[in-house]
């Protein structure tokens, strides 16, 4: 990414770069990013998360970028992917008509408040993982969206059902192909 690039990227894109960068060449950060998702453990994450002007304090914010970057970690990601979450969970089952597909988009969609998301997040990441091989998610996307959830949860909620029934809409609102 080059300089004009790193000044326009959005905090969430430079963290995902950082994260993906950083698990590459730093297997002990890799390691102490694995475990940032689990409460006992994930102060070990907050150096990082501290150091991109995180509010450790914040429980939906920390806990957001903590579980981004566990998934980013357990999963080795070598890059950014460009699938989205709703599509993901489809990919796992292969079929949006399974009834365990929509049970478990059903469940993210249910999430009141972002630790409860977070804590639901963390078995469908690990799912995601296993059973998508050669494909990785748009983790910007989904911190961005994580993000937004505290005070935009139905249309975080939508754009997901959106994703997983294959209706996404791009930004002007078109239908995509």
């Amino acid at each position: 990414m080059s300089q004009q690039d790193r000044a326009s990227a959005s905090r969430e894109e430079r963290f995902v770069e950082y994260v993906l960068a950083g698990i590459q060449k730093d297997k002990g950060l890799a390691a102490r990013l694995r475990r940032a998702d689990n409460p006992a453990t994930e102060f070990q994450s907050w150096d990082v998360l501290a150091g991109f002007g995180i509010d450790l304090e914040n429980a939906a914010q920390r806990l957001s970028y903590a579980t981004v970057a566990a998934a980013m970690a357990r999963a080795k990601a070598a890059g950014n992917g460009n699938m989205r979450l709703g599509e993901a969970i489809a990919a796992c089952y292969g079929d949006v008509q399974d009834s365990q597909a929509q049970t478990k988009l059903r469940r993210v969609l249910a999430c009141d408040n972002v630790p409860e998301l977070c804590r639901i997040l963390r078995p469908v990441l690990t799912l995601i993982e296993s059973r998508i091989a050669g494909m990785s998610l748009d983790y910007a996307r989904l911190l961005r969206q994580m993000s937004r959830f505290a005070w935009d949860a139905q249309a975080v909620r939508a754009e997901w059902a959106q994703e997983f029934y294959g209706r996404v809409r791009d930004t002007a609102g078109r239908e995509a192909p």
